[in-house]
């Protein structure tokens, strides 16, 4: 949003200076993002040529001697065809930077002749495109004064960043109301239009829409016998400075109002309007040649404006140039109308039309100004075109219900810490437009003005009084203590979350983050595709359901790695997933995949990761043994984790596990992906997988302290003892370490697997498990008759608890 110093000031009178209005404007919320003091047109000055000869070497230059209002005057070579005696243009001396060359100037030596400076064009100052020669100014233009004054080129622009919730502030009014309440000023109060109004607007306005809410009101005036040429200097000046090119009057004034006032207006030329207007949802196929001269192809989405040959502009966003007015134009019909926001923002950008119209009219024009921008634009009309009003007539507007919020004034302090009087805060809110209908010292109802759509409940009006009152006043306070020394200060999940992360990172694997959205294909084939789980406005068609699990999404990017030649990848997520819509529907997983080669000892072929099996590739114990690194890092009692075969559709059946803790509580799952799975998500490649669900595993239990117990080490041995058990084949290895460690917890202290036998010595259906048991004393050394007595235990708790015997 930009506007000049002087135009700011046609609404707020302020004896403040340039400097002390930016600086307000950014404390109150209106950021300035840029400040043109116009200092670059102060060099330049009202010079008059005295003399203008033939330059004795150049037949195209002349050398001028030029009165600069110093009592002596300078010679200046210059080659513009119309440089003559008696001629009051612009001069710049040497040492100014001229803009529209972008050259700091200097004297010159042209041909043999000394140049003290340069008669400027208007291209040359970035006034306009015209280079044909000289600025040739009025003969009283005061020599030797500034010219930048003259022309009123020295009035300072200000450019605001302004948030979309600020449709009040796309007007200059608007931003003056602001400084005013703030106290930088008086807002000035606006002349009421004064004019009379003869006869009927004979054209009829009908609005036939399924939805109301899509054009709420429409007012419209017929304005005879104007006649329409150049807008005045005054309001061409204004609309340059902001960037926009003067057209004619009738147009100008509608742009005017639109920065002005906040209110985007419209005329159509009365004659070329055939019959009446309806405004209506466009017809399939419809098209309209706008303003910009080009052609938009309608859909009845967009809200259109239609006479009974067709379409004549696009409601709220742009007139068509059928009905354009020009310098021909004699009647003339203006429009203030009322557009829906939501509406006006999904047409533009699928017509790709960007204009003031509908930046204001999309983020909310003020219902309530429809009438009086309609009697503002009609005044100045009259004013610059002449001709006579008619009655207006208006379509479609009920009025405006003004929103009423109760506002505790305490809040102002709950919410920000500021100490602010209840004077002052009624003094901001009625300074802003909003009225107190009622209240007493500590509650008040507070009517919300019809500009404002944004306020809408007692925390926007603490930060209306907030903002105005200064957010600079807030000081920073520290945290409140906690009351105790190392208090808790993450949760449980969010320390688990954390810790997942260093785990995986610890064992080579990268950190990936995918999307949470998932093709509804993709969903299913790992247990989602809930109809309460898919998007209303998908970003895309492949990313139409929340994701149930992970491993979707780390599949699919280990493929895209592969398909560029990183074939060997090993990758963790730790986020959410979605079983539901509501909040404890969420899960919290860490997932893990590696593809190729890379496990744990390194990926790629390599003589000195052969041992360590390097150069293979990954399978359904690289995945447990991730998983189980993350639940072991995140605290859990190991001994109490068990693994059973099998897990979800989407693993391999005989190549995947379940993770639980007890019989109910499932901990994550891992394994070796099943074909089909792989296939419909068009992936390949070895590749086994995990996912461990951190908000299942069982909090911790509180302890009296943090600190560490002592650490207690033996001073005896630790042995060795191997044992081997023939057992059914249906029997696990985890089974029978698990029987062999709950033999005597205290003495032991380990047991692995070190060898898988089957064979006709075994018998048929049978195999031999052979384990190493980790035995550490505690108390003294361990006799030949405690090893026996342990033994013994042994033996007798796997046969019991696995069937098997002691292999002969």
């Amino acid at each position: 949003m930009k506007f000049t110093l002087s135009w700011l000031k046609d609404h707020l009178d302020t004896d403040a200076t340039l400097g002390e209005i930016c600086e307000r404007l950014t404390a109150i919320g209106l950021e300035v993002e840029d400040v043109d003091d116009k200092a670059a047109y102060r060099p330049f000055v009202i010079a008059k040529v005295l003399s203008a000869e033939k330059h004795p070497s150049a037949d195209r230059l002349k050398v001028l001697m030029v009165d600069t209002g110093e009592g002596k005057p300078v010679q200046v070579v210059c080659g513009a065809p119309n440089a003559r005696e008696g001629l009051v243009g612009v001069l710049a001396r040497p040492g100014t930077y001229v803009p529209g060359i972008d050259v700091t100037l200097a004297v010159g030596n042209i041909r043999g002749v000394e140049s003290h400076g340069m008669m400027c064009s208007e291209k040359e100052l970035n006034i306009s495109d015209s280079h044909d020669g000289i600025i040739d100014l009025a003969g009283d233009a005061p020599v030797g004064s500034s010219f930048a004054a003259y022309v009123g080129l020295d009035d300072p622009m200000i450019e605001i960043n302004l948030t979309p919730n600020r449709p009040d502030c796309t007007s200059i009014y608007g931003i003056a109301r602001d400084l005013a309440a703030s106290g930088l000023g008086r807002l000035k109060a606006s002349k009421a239009p004064d004019f009379s109004v003869s006869g009927e607007t004979p054209v009829t306005v009908t609005i036939d829409l399924d939805d109301e809410r899509l054009c709420p009101g429409f007012a419209l005036r017929l304005v005879r016998g104007v006649k329409n040429g150049p807008s005045p200097a005054w309001m061409q000046t204004r609309l340059k400075a902001i960037g926009l090119r003067p057209i004619n009057a009738l147009v100008d004034i509608t742009n005017y109002m639109t920065f002005d006032q906040g209110r985007p207006m419209h005329v159509f030329d009365a004659a070329k309007v055939a019959g009446n207007l309806t405004v209506r949802r466009a017809k399939e196929g419809e098209e309209i040649l706008a303003l910009d001269t080009r052609s938009y192809k309608l859909t009845p989405n967009t809200v259109v404006i239609a006479d009974d040959k067709g379409v004549e502009s696009i409601g709220g966003i742009m007139g068509g140039e059928h009905s354009g007015c020009d310098e021909n134009t004699v009647d003339v019909l203006i429009e203030s109308a009322l557009w829906d926001p939501i509406n006006v923002a999904k047409s533009g950008r699928s017509l790709g039309i960007i204009t003031d119209a509908r930046y204001r009219f999309e983020r909310g024009v003020d219902p309530e100004y429809m009438m009086p921008g309609l009697e503002r634009t009609t005044q100045l009309v009259l004013d610059l075109c002449g001709g006579v009003a008619a009655q207006a007539k208006v379509a479609g507007y009920k009025g405006h219900d003004a929103r009423h919020i109760d506002f505790p004034f305490a809040e102002v302090k709950r919410l920000t810490g500021l100490v602010i009087s209840l004077e002052e805060s009624r003094q901001i809110l009625t300074g802003l437009g909003f009225e107190i209908v009622s209240g007493n010292e500590s509650m008040a109802t507070v009517a919300v003005p019809s500009w404002r759509p944004d306020v809408d409940g007692k925390a926007d009006l603490v930060e209306e009084v907030m903002r105005i009152h200064g957010v600079d006043q807030i000081r920073p306070e520290p945290l409140e203590s906690l009351g105790t020394v190392n208090g808790r200060i993450l949760t449980v999940l969010q320390v688990r979350s954390r810790t997942a992360k260093r785990a995986l990172a610890s064992r080579g694997m990268l950190e990936a983050v995918t999307w949470s959205f998932i093709s509804e294909g993709q969903a299913k084939l790992f247990g989602g595709g809930k109809p309460q789980l898919k998007l209303a406005n998908p970003i895309a068609a492949d990313m139409s359901d929340m994701r149930p699990s992970l491993l979707p999404g780390l599949l699919t990017a280990a493929q895209r790695n592969a398909d560029k030649g990183f074939g060997d990848v090993a990758i963790f997520e730790v986020s959410g997933t979605y079983e539901g819509d509501t909040p404890d529907a969420q899960r919290r997983v860490a997932g893990g995949i590696r593809r190729g080669t890379a496990s744990l000892s390194g990926a790629g072929k390599s003589w000195s990761n052969a041992a360590k099996g390097g150069g293979k590739p990954v399978d359904v114990y690289d995945a447990k043994a991730d998983a189980l690194a993350v639940i072991e890092a995140c605290g859990l009692p190991m001994g109490n984790v068990q693994v059973e075969q099998g897990g979800p559709a989407w693993y391999h059946p005989g190549r995947s596990g379940t993770i639980k803790m007890g019989p109910k509580v499932v901990l994550g799952h891992f394994g070796e992906f099943h074909p089909n799975t792989l296939s419909a998500l068009d992936v390949s490649g070895a590749l086994a997988g995990f996912e461990v669900y951190l908000d299942a595993m069982p909090e911790p239990k509180k302890k009296a302290t943090r600190t560490k117990p002592a650490l207690e080490l033996s001073p005896f041995q630790m042995v060795k003892r191997d044992f081997a058990f023939v057992v059914e084949k249906s029997v696990e290895a985890g089974a029978l370490i698990k029987a062999a460690t709950t033999a005597d917890r205290k003495l032991i202290t380990g047991v692995n697997v070190f060898d898988v036998f089957e064979g006709a010595s075994v018998g048929e259906g049978r195999k031999s498990i052979a384990i190493e048991v980790l035995i550490q004393p505690v108390d003294k050394t361990l006799t030949d008759e405690d090893f026996d007595a342990l033994t013994a235990k042994i033996v007798a708790n796997v046969e019991k608890t696995t069937g098997g015997s002691l292999r002969a």
